[in-house]
This record gives C-alpha cells, structure tokens and sequence, in this order.
C-alpha cells in the first residue's frame, strides 16, 4: 500500500539540514499562512468591551466568537486526517486559506452578530485544516535528524500566535475600532493565499480512502460536545444550557467514536487512527502537551482578569505586560529545536515542565501586593518554561510514528490542543469564580475576593502541572525510522 505521506522525489541540491530548497519554500509558506490564521484564535478576548456596545449583545453572547471558533476547530481538526489522506498539498492549502480569507472578509463587514460569527467560523475551518497540514508536510519532508529546527518554527506558530493575539487586539483597538482587527488580517491573508497557490507544490501521494460518514457525525458530537461543554462550564450561570448536557453527549459519542475507529481502522478505514497510541511516547507527549496547553490558555484567560481588576491596568497596558513573554518564547524555540537535534528531549523537557509548575505554584500566592514587574518576570519565566516544553513534544510524539500515521496523529494533536484549551480555560474560569464568590460571601471586598479566586486558579494548574513534570522524565527520542504499523 502506498502511504498517503511518501516524499516527493526531488533532484534540487539539499542544505545543511537534509532538506532542499523548494521544501523549505513550502515549509516557509505553510509557516507564515498558519501563523495568521492561528493569531486569531485569541485576538477576539480583549475586543469583547466595544463588541458587546457596538453590537449591543450580552457578554455571553459575545463569547460565542471565541467559543465558537473553538467548537469549530474540535469539529473539523479529526477530518483534516482523512483530507491529509485523500488529498494533495497544494489543494489543500488553498481550501484552507481561502476559507480563512472568506471568514475574514466576512468578519470585517458584518453588520450584526450573526453575521460576525458566522465570519468566525468560518475562519476556523480554515485554521483548523492548516495546523495538520504543517505538522504532516514537515514531518515528510524533513529528515528525522534535523525535524527538531523546524518543529521550533512550528512552536512559535502554536504558542505564540495565541500569546500575542490580545496584545496585538489592544493595540489595535486603542485607535481603531473592532472591525480593523479584520481589516488588517485580510490583506496578509490574500497575500499569502495568491503566493502559496503560486508556489507551494504537491510533496506527499495522496490515496483513495473512504469517508466514514458515521465517524464524521459521531467525532462532531464527541469532541463538539466537549468542547461546547467546557465552555459553558466557563459561562456559569449564563450558560445557554447546564454544561453537563453537552459533555455527556460528548463523552457518550466520544466513547462510540472510539470503538468505531478502533474497528474500521484493522482495515485503513478510519477517520482518525487510533494505533497511534501504541506508540508510548506518543501517547505520553501528548498527554504532558495537553497539560501544557491547559497552563497556556487557563493562564491567558486569569492573568488580564488579575491585571485589570486586581491592579487596574487598562487592555493595552495588559496586553503590552504579555508581550515579552510571547516574543521570549518565539525567539527560544528555534534554539530549542537545534538543543532536541543535538542532544534530546529530555534535558529539554524535565527543567520545562518543572519551570512551568514553578510558575503556577507561584501565581498561586499572588495578591494586590505583587509588584506588576514581579507579574512580568513570572510570565517571561512561564513562556520559557513553555518553549523548552512544545518543540520537544511535538518532534518526539509525531516523530515516533510511521509514515502511514502522520496525518491521524497530526490531527490528534490538533485535536488535543483544542480540547486542553477549552479545558484550561474552563478550569481556570470556574475555580476562580467560584472562589471569589465564596470570599466575598465572607466579607472580602472585591478586589481581595478576585485575588482569592485567582490565586485558588493557579493552585490548581500547579496541582495539574506536577503530573507534566513526571511525564517529562519517560519522553524519549523516536527512532530514525518508525517501521509502519501493523494492521
């Protein structure tokens, strides 16, 4: 059987990495466009003020432009796998950044909510095909020796992006109105289509596989209903329906989903395989990188929260506050890709995860007293902590595993991204509230009260983070060569 990720053949001179030039093209392409599309998933949060005036909508229903996204993303990433399958690079590509662009164009002219949302979803599809796209071109193209240099490209695409999305969203907004936020994306995001149907080529062989319509259904209320679920845990009592409705319908289909995988894909008929987790370190690296997700996206949701009721920064001062440490962690993870090269994951992976829980466990004594540049150093401390985390995760989780199953774990990736995000949002979100509403039954004042509920956040992804720094310690360096799984 032909594998749907054989490298194209080329006779072009290779660099000093293994990898010809026309590759680095396309890798150089998939970069950029996926760094745009990514951008977005967090730049709506400080926007949320002049949405709800300008469009005269409740906070939770402004909500749904990032929850929305979200749930969008968890629905399309596990068909990306079958679609990494079936179809070429180049096609692909264009179907994802045309449906970014359109989403764009869209959310820059809405006249109402409906329409804004809309825009958002589809600006999601989009994103959520390019992700997998990266991650299985990458992994074809690349020799294995030399993935962990480009994987710390990848890295920046992931953790950055969303990093610097409310800081680039409150700078727009301090002198534009919300709709620039489109505005100015959508002229890159062309730019980017128009070159890379231009220039990026086919590099994989794609093969005739069936759609397992079921799965598509089932994958749809599984990881929908988790995500929808974990949001509305997040929304509290304004939840459009309680949040144990959709996170039972989730598991319940979750469950069916993964018995249906299990036996479609004895025959190369699933939609995401699930052989994928009989590689040990696959399997723990995406575990420790949902942690690390959680870390990420609970601590971009709670930190502005603390900045500006706790000390009374403004969005743009908040924003600004973040910055370094996006612009830290981007600048590191090429470095940490040339680190895993030369000597693997886990002199990397274990003083990265036990930075992290540093952190946490730090953020969890903080109150109104904490010096704004002690806030600010913690942060820079978190973001590196994350760089030495996410390369090594992804190079040798996705590294572990035979060409066949690239595209089904790139897509399982994808998948725990959004999944642990939604939940670290969702975790943060819910024990901070529910703190602060038992300190101020107690007689706390208000901003004491958001620092008890913040500080009772952070302790819980510090408990969480504890489990990352074990899983550190059994990560290993896959294997030059993963033989293809068996049937």
């Amino acid at each position: 059987m032909t594998s749907a990720t054989s490298p194209a053949t080329t006779t072009e001179p290779l660099d000093d990495d293994g990898t010809a030039a026309r590759n680095k093209l396309v890798i150089g392409l998939l970069l950029v466009s996926a760094f745009v599309v990514i951008l977005n998933e967090t730049i709506m949060g400080v926007a949320l003020p002049s949405l709800t005036r300008d469009l005269d909508i409740t906070v939770t229903a402004g909500q749904w432009l990032t929850t929305g996204f979200m749930l969008t993303m968890a629905v399309v990433i596990p068909i990306t796998g079958f679609l990494l399958q079936r179809f070429n690079t180049r096609p692909v590509f264009i179907t994802a950044m045309s449906l970014f662009s359109l989403g764009t164009a869209i959310s820059a002219v809405a006249p109402g909510f409906g329409v804004l949302l809309l825009g958002r979803v589809v600006q999601a599809s989009g994103t959520a095909i390019m992700m997998p796209l990266l991650m299985t071109t990458v992994l074809t193209l690349v020799p294995p020796a030399t993935r962990g240099r480009t994987m710390g490209n990848i890295s920046i695409v992931i953790s950055v992006a969303p990093a610097i999305g409310p800081t680039i969203s409150g700078v727009i907004l301090s002198v534009l109105e919300w709709r620039f936020m489109f505005i100015l994306v959508l002229p890159i995001a062309l730019a980017a289509l128009a070159l890379g149907a231009a220039r990026v080529k086919n590099v994989t062989t794609p093969k005739k596989v069936p759609l397992d319509v079921l799965s598509v259904i089932l994958s749809a209320f599984a990881f929908g209903g988790i995500v929808f679920g974990l949001s509305s845990i997040g929304e509290g009592a304004e939840a459009a329906v309680p949040a144990w409705v959709p996170l039972a319908v989730g598991a319940a289909a979750l469950v069916v989903f993964v018995l249906r995988q299990r036996s479609l894909q004895r025959h190369d008929r699933a939609l995401l395989d699930l052989r994928t987790f009989s590689s040990r370190t696959f399997t723990i690296s995406a575990t420790v990188l949902g942690i690390g997700m959680i870390a990420l996206f609970g601590t971009l949701i709670v930190l502005p929260i603390y900045l500006q009721n706790v000390h009374g920064l403004d969005p743009l001062s908040t924003g600004l506050l973040l910055l370094p440490g996006g612009l830290v962690q981007g600048l590191l993870s090429p470095v940490v890709g040339r680190l895993f090269d030369k000597h693997g994951p886990t002199v990397l992976l274990v003083p990265g995860t036990i930075l992290v829980s540093a952190v946490l466990w730090f953020m969890s004594t903080v109150s109104e007293a904490t010096p704004i540049p002690m806030i600010l150093g913690a942060h820079v401390a978190l973001s590196i902590g994350l760089a030495l985390m996410f390369t090594p995760l992804f190079t040798s989780g996705l590294g572990s595993l035979p060409s066949n199953l690239y595209s089904h774990g790139s897509a399982i990736v994808g998948t725990v991204q959004q999944l642990a995000g939604a939940a670290g949002t969702a975790v943060f979100i819910t024990v901070m509230t529910l703190a602060t509403t038992a300190a101020a039954r107690g007689g706390v004042v208000d901003v004491a009260a958001t620092g008890a509920g913040v500080r009772a956040a952070f302790l819980v992804g510090a408990i969480i983070s504890v489990f990352a720094v074990v899983g550190a310690f059994f990560v290993r360096r896959p294997a030059q060569d993963a033989p293809p799984v068996a049937h």
